[in-house]
C-alpha cells in the first residue's frame, strides 16, 4: 500500500536532494555531463557574489511586501462572507477565488500590458494629471518590483480567503449567539472568538505564504526577466539562471537551492512550533 507513495518520494523528492547536494560541491557542466569536486567553493562565491544579495534582498522584499497584505486582505475578506447580512456570498466567492484558478502566465501577461509604457493604467494616470514612470511601470528599478508584488497580492487573497472563511464557517456559531447575548459589538466577536479560533489556520496560511513568496518565479521570468538592473531577481530566478541558462553553473545554482532549503525549513520549523505551542 505505501510502494507508490514511496517511489514517488524516493524519484520525486529524496533523490533529487542528494543529487543537489553533489552538485553543490562539483563544478558540473550540464553540456559534458563532466564534474569536478572542488568542496565549498560554490557555497564561498555564494556570499562574495553581489548579485546573490541583490537577489536575497529582493526575496525577502518581495515576501515582506506581500505576505502581510494578502493574508490581512484575505481574513477580511473571508469576514465579510462569513457574515449572513451579505447576499450573493456564492458570486462573490468566485469573483475574489477566480484570481487564483486562472493561469499564472495569463495573469503576468495582463498585468504586463498594464503596466506597458502605453498600457492603461499610464493612460488613466495621465488622464488624470498624476505622475508615472515614462518607460512603464516594470521598466523602471523603482517600481518594477513593487508592481509584481501589486499583482501577486490581488492575485493570491482569494486562494487564502477560501482557506480562512472554511475555518470560520467550522467555528460553533453558538460562541456568536452567546457573545451577541452580552451585547458584543461585531469587532470584538472578530478580535476575542474568530481570531482565536483561527489560530491553527492564521499560522498554516501565514507559512504557505512565505513559502511560496520565497519560491516567486514564474511572474519574474514572464514580466522582467529579472530587470531592470536586477531590480526583480529572486533567489529562484537566479537558481534558473545559473542551473539551466549556463552551462557550467549547475553546481552553483544547486548551492543557492541548498541555502533556500534551508530558509524554508526553518519556516516550516517555526510554523510547528507556533502551532504545537500550548496557550
Amino acid at each position: 500500500m505505501l510502494l507508490p507513495w514511496l517511489l514517488i518520494f524516493l524519484s520525486f523528492w529524496l533523490y533529487p536532494l542528494l543529487m543537489t547536494g553533489y552538485y553543490s560541491i562539483t563544478d558540473y557542466n550540464t553540456l559534458t555531463n563532466a564534474s569536478n569536486v572542488i568542496g565549498l567553493d560554490n557555497y564561498k562565491r555564494m556570499f562574495s557574489d553581489p548579485l546573490f544579495w541583490k537577489a536575497l534582498g529582493n526575496t525577502f522584499a518581495f515576501t515582506l511586501g506581500t505576505v502581510p497584505f494578502s493574508t490581512t486582505f484575505a481574513l477580511l475578506l473571508a469576514a465579510m462572507l462569513n457574515s449572513k447580512s451579505v447576499k450573493f456570498q456564492s458570486l462573490f466567492k468566485s469573483s475574489f477565488f477566480l484570481p487564483s484558478m486562472t493561469s499564472l502566465v495569463v495573469v503576468s501577461l495582463i498585468f504586463t500590458n498594464l503596466y506597458a509604457m502605453n498600457g492603461y493604467i499610464n493612460s488613466i494616470l495621465s488622464t488624470l494629471g498624476f505622475p508615472f514612470p515614462r518607460k512603464g511601470w516594470l521598466m523602471d528599478p523603482r517600481t518594477s518590483l513593487g508592481s509584481i508584488m501589486v499583482m501577486d497580492v490581488w492575485s493570491a487573497t482569494g486562494y487564502y480567503m477560501i482557506i480562512f472563511l472554511a475555518a470560520m464557517q467550522a467555528i460553533p456559531r453558538n460562541l456568536y449567539d452567546q457573545a451577541r447575548l452580552v451585547g458584543a459589538s461585531a469587532r470584538y466577536q472578530l478580535l476575542h472568538i474568530t481570531l482565536p479560533m483561527l489560530r491553527s489556520t492564521l499560522a498554516f496560511v501565514l507559512v504557505i505564504n512565505v513559502i511560496k513568496s520565497f519560491q516567486v518565479f514564474m511572474e519574474i521570468y514572464i514580466m522582467t526577466k529579472g530587470g531592470p538592473l536586477n531590480s526583480t531577481t529572486t533567489i529562484v530566478y537566479m537558481i534558473f539562471t545559473n542551473g539551466f541558462e549556463k552551462t557550467n553553473a549547475m553546481g552553483y545554482a544547486a548551492a543557492i537551492s541548498y541555502l533556500l532549503f534551508f530558509l524554508l525549513l526553518v519556516v516550516s520549523f517555526v510554523q510547528l512550533k507556533f502551532i504545537n505551542r500550548k496557550n
